[in-house]
């Protein structure tokens, strides 16, 4: 009541007023019609509870970029490789801090809102158009992976030849996956729908992990040991006369692919723009709750991401490729069992990409609309053909890895809530001067 009375009264900013709101655990809500309850969050009250926001979370930062993190930490050296890792872990969950600072301040749950309300009408083009090609290009390597490996998959189980028969082909599996199971989870109306499928998509995950220690341990040194030389008559040794023979681990290292490394870190951490919807959705809503949400979240793929690069690097060393699946021999029935589930993973974790992009593209073109079935099922529709497209002209995930992640990812994790921070959390709350607003001005500590 006092800070309602304090409101009416003037004696508060009606920002500072609201965001002491959410510092004490209450979220700002439109008023009631007569006769009816409060209604929190554009009409939708949460109900995804906190582990099933975990669950959702942790899917939209794992994805494909866990596959390439080996090839990271050849180029980069153990050490300098997990230094920076937890770097990006940090400062991804430091950002996610301040995006909900700024959502409860103003009562906005949509990340391209804050845009608008930061930088008016242009500030909203832009971070739906940052949300759209990072989101786009994280389908995309999603569906890349599809394209690779299921024929392999497929082809190994019926003895075929995925490179002779047409119903084999990359292009061909892709389009049938996406209409077959994408489009179908892609139509659910609410985003916490999508938890159960996210949490069996974490459990293949972590399978993959545990896969990639059990053959470090017993492949020992595989350099060489790639598909072919599993399966050449001739004799193992002869194949490890490669380069790091002696199979030893470099813990710092920069050579010219370095540039490609790191935005394959910034890009296996990216989740910003899923947060405000899961948010919206999550059950007794409020920043704390939230952000413990993400810090779950964010530690346990640090972990996984962690120990996947080092034990597959620790395996092939310098020879490991961006695509560690196509390190290991494609007969080996506990591979194939891994191309499955990280084939599965990454085909549940499309729909939960998807929700934010729709979710732009609304607020960019039809701000204010009701909810409408049609234009819900045609966003998604269109979204599918052109990632479709572009994965079937796209040469190699590398290239996807390597434009995304030095483009949008920086972007949502570090550019975008600082800026939002600095120009949306009032003075009155934080000087211009503090050391909050000083710390995230400060380049590399925003």
């Amino acid at each position: 009541m006092e800070l309602q009375d304090a409101k009416m009264n003037g004696a508060l900013p009606l920002d500072a007023v609201d965001y002491r709101q959410e510092r004490e655990g209450f979220l700002p809500s439109r008023g009631p019609a007569p006769g009816s309850k409060p209604v929190q969050f554009m009409d939708f009250e949460g109900k995804t509870s906190f582990g099933m926001s975990v669950f959702n979370l942790s899917n939209a930062i794992m994805g494909s970029g866990i596959l390439g993190l080996a090839y990271a930490m050849a180029h980069t050296g153990v050490i300098f490789f997990l230094a920076l890792l937890l770097c990006i872990a940090l400062l991804s969950s430091y950002s996610i801090h301040l995006l909900l600072t700024c959502a409860g301040i103003v009562g906005i749950r949509a990340y391209e809102q804050l845009g608008q309300r930061a930088f008016g009408p242009a500030g909203k083009v832009v971070v739906a158009a940052v949300i759209c090609l990072h989101n786009v290009g994280a389908m995309s390597s999603y569906l890349f992976i599809i394209k690779s490996e299921l024929p392999l998959v497929i082809g190994t189980f019926l003895y075929m030849d995925p490179e002779g028969d047409w119903f084999l082909k990359g292009n061909l599996l892709i389009i049938i996956v996406s209409v077959l199971i994408i489009l179908p989870l892609a139509l659910m109306k609410h985003l916490g729908y999508l938890g159960y499928t996210s949490g069996l998509s974490l459990t293949c995950m972590l399978f993959f992990l545990v896969s990639v220690i059990y053959k470090k341990f017993q492949l020992g040194c595989a350099i060489g040991r790639n598909e072919t030389a599993m399966e050449s008559e001739a004799p193992v040794g002869l194949h490890n006369q490669g380069l790091n023979s002696s199979c030893e681990a470099q813990m710092f290292t920069v050579d010219s692919q370095m540039s490609y490394t790191v935005p394959i870190m910034a890009f296996a951490f990216v989740c910003h723009p899923e947060v405000l919807p899961i948010y919206t959705e999550l059950c007794r809503p409020s920043k704390r709750r939230m952000q413990a949400v993400a810090n779950v979240s964010i530690g346990a793929m640090f972990c996984m991401y962690g120990l996947t690069a080092t034990f597959g690097y620790l395996t092939f060393y310098s020879n490991v490729e961006a695509e560690m699946l196509h390190m290991y021999s494609q007969k080996d029935p506990l591979i194939l069992c891994v191309r499955l589930a990280v084939l599965l993973a990454v085909t549940l974790t499309v729909p939960v990409v998807l929700f934010p992009i729709r979710r732009a593209l609304q607020q960019l073109l039809f701000p204010g609309k009701a909810f409408s079935w049609p234009r819900h099922v045609a966003i998604a529709l269109i979204l599918l053909v052109l990632v479709n497209v572009l994965v079937i002209c796209v040469p190699t995930i590398q290239d996807i890895f390597g434009v995304i992640g030095s483009t949008s990812a920086p972007s949502l994790i570090f550019i975008l809530p600082s800026i939002f921070y600095l120009r949306i959390v009032p003075s009155e709350v934080e000087p211009f001067l503090s050391w909050p607003k000083i710390q995230v001005s400060i380049p590399g500590q925003s």
